[in-house]
């Protein structure tokens, strides 16, 4: 029996999910992870693949989302305001792409004025 996982959770879907945010770049890192950034910034990674979308998200969302199950704080970025939503979790593909467009715009707005007018998105 195969398995089929929301596309954001696999590495092409994150990948051609993250290049159609204003101004995002996709860089490999770390451990060959998929990690999304703006002005230089990490809002998002693809943890392996399938696997765990870690993303940055609001006081509120972290309270709520890691009440639930299959999201966790996300390992070295927690204490900064970070999610691992793993494939188990009961968020479908629409709403985690939802937390990445969030997690970009909370993040590019807490870039320098300097930085977002370089990018245009003042």
């Amino acid at each position: 029996m195969s398995v089929t996982y929301p596309a954001i959770m696999t590495r092409p879907g994150f990948e051609a999910f993250i290049v159609t945010l204003p101004k995002a770049t996709l860089v490999r890192q770390w451990r060959d992870d998929s990690v999304a950034k703006i002005g230089g910034k990490v809002f998002a990674l693809l943890d392996r693949d399938p696997g765990e979308v870690w993303l940055k998200v609001s006081p509120m969302a972290y309270e709520l989302l890691t009440d639930l199950e299959g999201i966790r704080p996300a390992p070295y970025f927690a204490r900064a305001g970070w999610v691992a939503i793993s494939v188990a979790s009961p968020l479908s593909g629409d709403e985690v792409e939802a937390y990445i467009r969030e997690a970009h715009r909370i993040v590019a707005g807490k870039l320098t004025r300097k930085a977002r007018a370089e990018l245009g998105l003042e």
